[in-house]
């Protein structure tokens, strides 16, 4: 599956400083001046994973293939951006193209960096950026309502619909998001939903980006940004984007000592897949033939058909069986053949569904 995530936030509170350390190069263009980001920056960056490296080893295999993340950097918003202000439109629709939302808020002071605001309120940046996500997704949705009108007259089918988009359109008035909507299972909900692509429905990371001294304890303002991503039941992490730039060209050693002296346990890059993976239900699984081991990324419940999919559209349709075994099953046993000797490697049908660190060999016939 890809996934994509949009970094998003105000001008000048570190997207394009996270978006180059989380790219591992200096993709993004940096400046101290609002809008330094014109055009989507795209980085497609490995997940970091261990057991593709140690089964890698254990094989004596030189390709090892990670998952990928897409990661765009999109230009800072600010008020009025539904109205076109700052090229808003032109940033708001960027966003509509990503999977989910990584929100960066700025949690440190530095009078040698511009803000867009005299006083540093992250509370009312997180809640001007998404006032904005709601309106763009409120002007798109009346365009829907008008065309909707027009069809009802002629087929009564649509009614349901045009109920569905009116009654969305009355939530987001009172300047809720999408995604608070209550009765998200509805099948017309889902349906106008996936049509509609509205931002405010995405899953939201918030980022408190805060400065190094601040990133063991946090500060004042990265406590604000927790507790409103707590209010909105969305997750947040806190990061200092300048030591991830420097952590870039550091060996893994020289980065582990370093987290350590500062008080962090994980990068960004880490924390923010993490988080990822979490917030939208995904799991890897593996495959290893005699060139390479490659990591895949699908949604948890994911059936055996439909992860030999992620692969080749052949291996879903011609779907025989597959072999399967864990990851510290075959780390045991050292390879195929040990797992077998053991009787540990399991044939699953077409019920089965793929379980993280799961080490899979498809059969197929087309």
């Amino acid at each position: 599956m890809g996934l994509s995530i949009g970094i998003i936030g105000l001008p000048n509170v570190g997207k394009s400083s996270l978006f180059n350390a989380l790219a591992k190069e200096q993709l993004a263009q940096v400046a101290n001046y609002p809008f330094c980001t014109i055009h989507p920056n795209h980085a497609i960056v490995p997940v970091p994973d261990p057991r593709v490296e140690q089964l890698a080893d254990l094989g004596k295999l030189e390709r090892r293939i990670h998952a990928t993340i897409e990661f765009v950097d999109i230009a800072g918003l600010v008020k009025g951006a539904n109205r076109g202000e700052g090229l808003g439109n032109q940033f708001l629709g960027h966003i509509r193209d990503t999977t989910a939302i990584l929100h960066v808020v700025r949690c440190f002071e530095d009078p040698h960096v511009v803000h867009v605001s005299d006083n540093l309120d992250p509370r009312d940046e997180i809640e001007t950026i998404n006032l904005e996500l709601i309106l763009a997704d409120m002007q798109q949705l009346e365009k829907k309502i008008e065309k909707l009108s027009s069809q009802v007259k002629g087929d009564k089918k649509m009614i349901p619909v045009m109920e569905m988009a009116q009654s969305i359109y009355q939530h987001m008035s009172g300047g809720k998001p999408v995604f608070q909507y209550p009765e998200k299972e509805d099948e017309t909900f889902i349906e106008l939903t996936n049509e509609m692509r509205f931002i405010s429905a995405k899953p939201v990371i918030y980022v408190a980006n805060v400065d190094e001294p601040s990133l063991k304890a946090g500060n004042i303002y990265a406590t604000e940004v927790f507790a409103k991503a707590e209010e909105l039941n969305a997750p947040a992490v806190m990061i200092c984007a300048r030591l991830e730039q420097e952590l870039v060209d550091m060996t893994e050693s020289e980065r582990k000592e370093y987290l350590q002296l500062v008080g962090a346990e994980e990068t960004g890059l880490e924390q923010i897949i993490r988080k990822s993976f979490d917030m939208l239900s995904l799991i890897t699984f593996l495959t290893m033939n005699e060139e390479e081991v490659r990591a895949w990324m699908v949604p948890k419940g994911t059936p055996a058909p439909k992860a030999a999919g992620e692969i080749h559209t052949d291996f879903e349709k011609g779907f025989i069986r597959a072999e399967v075994t864990s990851f510290d099953t075959f780390i045991k046993h050292k390879n195929w053949a040990g797992v077998k000797s053991a009787g540990l490697m399991r044939l699953e049908g077409k019920e089965y569904i793929v379980q993280d660190g799961d080490i899979i060999y498809f059969r197929f016939n087309v």
